[in-house]
């Protein structure tokens, strides 16, 4: 592996320092050549050190900022027929570069490779102090926290703003799955197709994760491209495993559901309903015993055993709540995806080096919902029980290795200002899962409208373009100051741009997203293609030939009864 360059090697001076910006973390500095005066640039100036024994130190930031405050007066740019550099030659005016630019500058700090992070030094430049662009070289260290295929490593692409490829973008997976992320998009600008690159990254040889994907759309079904790949091959014979289990294949124990669970795949029901269903619950699981496996049958018995009420003589007689509560379970009972023994297990879902897809595009939101929370509760509870030594290899849910689940469509699972199944539960993985290794992305095309909390708790994110005014200031607060003027760049963004901030990098980053190895899944219909293929001659022919009537067979020619044909 080659070395970390020891300073940020000047690849250019771009301008000189004016003096201290609007806050004491920014500085201004003047420059006449703005061909690399671009927002979210990184530049860096040096700090000599007041001792022999005191490093230098080269203090790197980041453009936020930039305003032409000098220019050839306005008059010479009326005439469009005659050159403004013509006329300034005529008077006399012959500076190369007549503009002059003010430049705003938000300090990073300088970088400590033993940190491995930044250290602001609370310092302004003097002004006079020269203003160098930081070299692609030491870019590639200072950015990431991790180098191309190294071990815990996720190449995600390269730097937007120099030239493609020459400074990757490599994201911390440890940090990324341990203090969740985000992917948060626009439609259209690229959120599953960035999510892909992910999760090819982390099937990849050097991190070999555990990884289950919630998949409303069932756009992750061209991950199986991978099996035969040799870029996710090693030699010691590692391949991934690929698992998509369709909506036929999506079983979830009865019993593994709880009362608000079922609450919520039942058709609307009364107070009365809900409070004999609510007893019901605990009467079955003191029945029980502790042994939860219970079916809809038993459910139904103990409804029966709540709802009891006394006749005029005092006669005990069955009330009305009960029946009308059975043909509700009944119905459950008929679902084909809640089952009495079948079930998915966490073995079932996770293993490392798998990726398992959970194609839910034929299921009904109710029912996701329930499939997504019992499914996380079920995740979260194996990791705990496997870490407090609860469980043993015997046990179902007997995970002994940290999970990451990404969920698509997370607004629909945690949204912003109603109730939701899922909601609850995410708070919770989010809040303590990095104690037991759950790790959680959520993706979603309207911030806006995902429960802040839920947001908030997701330590690395990945911004695409967003147009909306709303779901742009619900980001305000959820990315880390150094990126917040990056946010400003959002609406020009174009398709596969991102910004990347937080956790699983040193510094905010403007990305270009990597090509993808296996193919995408979820590519925008094109609709006149679609329309004009109807007229190709062929279709036309084949419609022709359904269409026409059948053939109807002539009658026979008969004499005295016997056919002459």
């Amino acid at each position: 592996m080659t070395a970390m360059p020891s300073a940020l090697s000047a690849l250019h001076t771009i301008g000189t320092v004016k003096g201290p910006g609007d806050d004491g973390n920014q500085y201004v500095f003047i420059t006449v050549d703005n061909r690399y005066v671009k927002i979210g640039e990184f530049v860096y100036y040096e700090i000599t050190g007041t001792t022999q024994f005191e490093p230098s130190l080269q203090i790197l930031g980041k453009i936020s900022a930039l305003r032409l405050i000098d220019h050839l007066p306005d008059r010479m740019f009326a005439d469009t027929e005659i050159s403004p550099e013509a006329i300034a030659a005529l008077v006399g005016f012959t500076l190369p570069n007549p503009e002059i630019y003010e430049v705003t500058v938000d300090v990073i700090g300088y970088f400590d490779p033993v940190m491995k992070g930044f250290i602001n030094p609370r310092r302004s430049p003097i002004p006079g102090t020269r203003v160098h662009l930081a070299s692609d070289d030491s870019l590639r260290w200072i950015i990431n926290k991790k180098q191309k295929q190294e071990m815990g490593s996720a190449h995600i692409g390269s730097l937007l703003l120099r030239e493609k490829g020459s400074v990757p973008v490599v994201i911390d997976v440890k940090e990324l799955v341990s203090t969740h992320m985000a992917i948060l998009a626009g439609t259209g600008s690229g959120k599953s197709y960035t999510a892909g690159v992910l999760v090819e990254e982390l099937l990849a040889p050097y991190n070999r994760a555990a990884v289950l994907i919630l998949d409303p759309h069932g756009e992750y079904t061209t991950l199986e491209d991978m099996r035969g790949l040799p870029a996710f091959a090693d030699e010691d014979g590692y391949a991934p495993e690929v698992k998509i289990l369709t909506p036929e294949e999506i079983r979830i124990r009865m019993s593994s559901l709880d009362y608000y669970d079922v609450l919520t795949l039942l058709p609307q029901m009364s107070d009365r309903q809900q409070s004999i269903l609510n007893k019901a619950f605990t009467i079955l699981h003191r029945h029980k015993k502790g042994d939860y496996r219970w079916s809809i049958n038993d459910l139904i018995s103990a409804v029966y055993e709540c709802d009891r009420t006394q006749d005029d003589e005092g006669n005990e007689k069955t009330g009305t709540s009960a029946p009308a509560l059975e043909w509700k379970l009944e119905r459950l009972a008929r679902s084909p995806y809640f089952h009495t023994s079948d079930h998915l297990a966490p073995k079932d879902l996770f293993q490392p080096g798998q990726v398992t897809v959970l194609q839910m595009n034929e299921i009904s939101q109710e029912e996701q919902q329930v499939i997504c929370a019992a499914i996380l509760r079920q995740a979260n509870q194996a990791r705990m029980n496997t870490l407090k030594q609860h469980i043993g290899p015997e046990d179902e849910n007997y995970l002994p290795y940290p999970v990451f689940i990404l969920i698509e469509e997370a607004h629909r699972f945690a949204p912003a200002h109603e109730p939701s199944r899922c909601k609850m539960i995410l708070r919770t993985i989010l809040s303590e899962g990095r104690k037991f290794g759950l790790g959680v992305g959520l993706i979603t095309q309207r911030p806006g409208k995902l429960d802040s909390d839920v947001l908030s708790q997701c330590m690395s994110q990945f911004i695409m373009r967003i147009v909306n005014p709303v779901d742009q200031d619900s980001l305000k607060y959820g990315v880390e100051a150094a990126g917040r003027d990056l946010l400003k760049e959002l609406p020009a963004l174009t398709k596969g741009q991102v910004i990347i901030a937080g956790a699983c990098v040193n510094t905010p980053v403007l990305c270009q997203v990597r090509q993808r190895i296996t193919k995408h899944g979820g590519e925008t219909l094109d609709a006149p293609a679609l329309w004009l293929q109807h007229f190709q001659p062929h279709q036309v022919r084949a419609r022709q030939l359904e269409q026409a009537p059948p053939v109807s067979r002539a009658k026979p020619k008969t004499v005295r009864g016997v056919s002459i044909d």
